[in-house]
């Protein structure tokens, strides 16, 4: 399992907070860094946010080994091909690092699309959007040739981006979502990797058993998607540390709720229960933003535990 960190872009991230997860993220072996594509919270109070595009162009730019990318980034902020084009040259500035996280538009987000003017849409339409974003953005990235597309909500006649990606194909595309009868079908059809969202191992198996019974119908082989996970965590270095974190829950109830909870050695066991159940990557959330030496120590203490893996191309 490849183990990376995501944070929430929109909960006060700052360039210097910025700067040094991304350095940190990079220095201590952890696989990747993601982050969310928000304005606001779904309540307020209102905090300090970057841009993600522009902060993941900082990061291409300042790394050299570590995956990266939207967590996932809404099609009903951008056009998708606005989306597709700062892919593939983020993609391009590192080397060929990014993945291409992309989502309908978050059902909790009413708040941020009133408040900057986007269309949020009602689900049914969401969906249809996000569908016909989907096959733009991958018929951009992968045809050589002039892409023509009359839809619904975008249009676009012998379009092309130029120069065409360094990688071929551009970016690999991620959707994130556990909705069986939306995103699931969308992610056999168009994704290279799913993401799941605060799933246990059990309901992370029953999801990802459909998803293979869709894409064998889609005519594509299973293998061909890889399995990932955002999880909740709340770590302490030891009993003590742990306990101050909880608040009055326990492990066992943060763990029903989908979360990864406890000292090194339960992360660990819940990390290994994980891949068990077929997850071959876990994007954990790191709250505090100021918390370096935190990460650090999870590095040391987590990552060191975890069973030899191989990178998932191999």
């Amino acid at each position: 399992m490849q183990v990376a960190v995501t944070v929430e872009g929109q909960r006060g991230l700052t360039w210097p907070r910025w700067q040094r997860i991304v350095l940190a993220v990079e220095e201590l072996g952890f696989a990747g860094l993601y982050r969310s594509d928000h304005f606001l919270d779904a309540q307020p109070p209102d905090q300090d946010s970057l841009e993600l595009w522009i902060s993941l162009t900082w990061l291409a730019c300042h790394t050299r080994r570590i995956e990266f990318g939207p967590l996932v980034t809404p099609l009903s902020f951008r056009h998708p091909v606005h989306t597709a084009r700062m892919a593939k040259d983020v993609d391009d500035l590192s080397g060929g690092r990014l993945v291409l996280g992309l989502g309908a538009g978050w059902g909790g987000g009413e708040r941020e699309h009133r408040s900057f003017g986007f269309e949020l849409l009602p689900v049914s339409e969401r969906f249809a959007r996000f569908e016909e974003g989907l096959t733009i953005i991958r018929q951009l990235l992968r045809s050589d040739r002039p892409v023509t597309f009359e839809g619904r909500y975008y249009r676009l006649e012998n379009a092309s981006l130029l120069p065409r990606p360094q990688r071929a194909g551009g970016p690999p595309i991620m959707i994130g979502g556990n909705g069986p009868k939306r995103v699931l079908p969308l992610a056999a059809k168009y994704a290279d990797e799913w993401n799941a969202v605060y799933r246990t191992p059990v309901q992370f198996a029953e999801l990802n058993g459909c998803l293979d019974a869709l894409i064998a119908q889609s005519g594509r082989s299973p293998d061909y998607v890889i399995r990932s996970q955002m999880k909740g965590l709340v770590f302490g270095a030891d009993q003590h540390e742990l306990q101050n974190r909880l608040n009055g829950r326990t492990v066992s109830e943060l763990q029903e709720g989908g979360l990864v909870a406890g000292v090194p050695s339960q992360i660990v066991d819940q990390l290994c229960q994980l891949a068990e159940v077929g997850v071959q990557k876990v994007m954990l959330q790191w709250t505090d933003l100021d918390d370096i030496a935190g990460l650090e120590v999870f590095a040391n203490t987590v990552l060191s535990q975890l069973p030899d893996t191989h990178s998932i191309d191999e």
